[in-house]
């Protein structure tokens, strides 16, 4: 029965490799109800030569073979059969390989003892993924519009991420766009008929916090009537989106890092956890690692949610996008407000690619809604965008860098943040330190590559 299974030429084909026979019999006999043919492999040598007999749709590696490892076949896979996902199979409360695996390329993780709620999930989603990376039918409704060599990078490592499971840390400047990001990592990826749960963490009041993200069960506490499911019980099968991550109080961090690691949520008043099928991506325009530094972060979770990093490029970075976003926001304004599009004037053009756009793409938003809603004509002039002029800081920025490569004036602008410190502390080391977020260590350190200890 066993080879008839195997045989049918219909079936999609899974790579199980593991050197205990009664795993691999498992993962057998549940892909095969799954309509399902897997083909078996007790080492790394078995595995390596069955991806070269043919092709799957998805491997599932145990971490301890006895000939290496599954981080090498991960690796193998992610060199020489790029649209194959891998997942690999950890021991119990492993972190460290799990994270280790999804930084190697992996799809996602299982742990020990295997759940087969949690394996059949795993396997649907892989199974769903585009035969292509990156492809799609049509183009998702939140799109990320751009031709700059800055966009065009975001949107290769977009279709890379959507292939896979792992979180995604999105960072960047307000108004950059991190949530239509997430958006799309979403829509191109295995999850796009899942539900996408976006949530805002600085939001919700810090005494709400676990009963938002887990739910709770009837009578749990005053005024919990009935059962109520939270974001990881709607986002169930799809994303969950942490937008603000930074904001999210310490407490709440521990709980959170256990959900993420375990895959399972204990509602308020329960007394059993229950399965999370949820991929993470968080986001925030702070910077995640120095509020680690300032023990204001958990480093734990940091690691947990940073396996994956996408910077999200500024709009003073994407000048040669600004006709076209301006375009797309206009056309998008005026049909909601039933009228004509009107044209913007080449004075219009010039000002707004010179102009700095400390607020990014969202201010760029605002200053046409603004221009659109006091027009009188059918074109707008540069007079009608009444742009701010720019801070000077934008200008002296703006001055500074000509002529300088990015590392000197990386490496002059932190001297000059050290100076301002040092002076306003009395020339206190450490009170100076205390000022910029940074360890006493982290300032010796820069000041010393900086030459400033003289």
């Amino acid at each position: 029965m066993n080879a008839q299974r195997r045989n049918r030429p219909e079936a999609a084909r899974v790579l199980v490799v593991d050197d205990e026979a009664d795993i691999r019999e498992l993962l057998d006999l549940t892909l095969a109800r799954m309509g399902l043919a897997a083909d078996c492999a007790g080492s790394l040598a078995e595995a390596r030569e069955a991806l070269a007999r043919r092709s799957y749709r998805l491997c599932l590696t145990d971490m301890r073979l006895p000939d290496g490892d599954g981080l090498e076949l991960v690796r193998h896979i992610a060199e020489n059969c790029r649209d194959l996902p891998v997942a690999v199979i950890t021991a119990y409360g492993s972190a460290e390989n799990a994270v280790a695996a999804l930084k190697a390329g992996a799809f996602d993780y299982l742990a020990k003892p295997v759940a087969l709620e949690q394996l059949r999930a795993l396997v649907r989603s892989a199974v769903d993924l585009p035969a292509v990376p990156g492809a799609r039918e049509a183009e998702p409704e939140h799109a990320l519009l751009g031709a700059s060599p800055a966009i065009r990078q975001v949107l290769e490592t977009i279709g890379k991420l959507a292939r896979s499971q792992a979180p995604v840390y999105i960072h960047g400047e307000s108004g950059t766009g991190k949530e239509r990001a997430a958006r799309l990592i979403h829509e191109m990826g295995a999850r796009r008929s899942g539900p996408f749960v976006p949530v805002n963490c600085g939001a919700i009041p810090e005494n709400l916090m676990e009963s938002e993200f887990f739910g709770y069960r009837k009578g749990s506490f005053t005024g919990a009537d009935t059962d109520r499911g939270g974001f990881f019980q709607a986002a169930q099968g799809g994303t969950l989106f942490l937008d603000e991550v930074a904001e999210l109080p310490l407490a709440m961090q521990v709980k959170l890092l256990r959900a993420i690691q375990e895959k399972r949520v204990r509602r308020i008043g329960a007394a059993a956890e229950e399965p999370a099928d949820v991929r993470i991506i968080s986001a925030t325009h702070q910077n995640l690692g120095q509020l680690v530094e300032q023990g204001r972060f958990r480093q734990d979770l940091f690691y947990r949610i940073n396996v994956i990093e996408l910077r999200m490029p500024s709009l003073s970075e994407c000048r040669e996008d600004v006709p076209l976003l301006s375009g797309h926001i206009l056309e998008r304004l005026a049909g909601a407000a039933g009228l004509p599009v009107p044209r913007l004037s080449e004075g219009a053009l010039k000002a707004l690619g010179e102009y700095p756009f400390p607020g990014n793409v969202r201010e760029l938003e605002n200053v046409l809604e603004r221009a659109l809603a006091l027009l009188s004509g059918s074109e707008i002039g540069a007079e009608d965008l009444r742009l701010a002029p720019p801070a000077p800081e934008c200008v002296e920025r703006s001055r500074g860098t000509s002529g300088l490569s990015l590392q000197d004036y990386l490496d002059r602008a932190e001297r000059q943040a050290i100076a301002d410190a040092l002076e306003q502390t009395g020339f206190n080391r450490t009170a100076a330190a205390r000022l910029l977020g940074v360890t006493f260590r982290s300032l010796r350190y820069r000041m010393e590559r900086l030459g400033m200890n003289e």
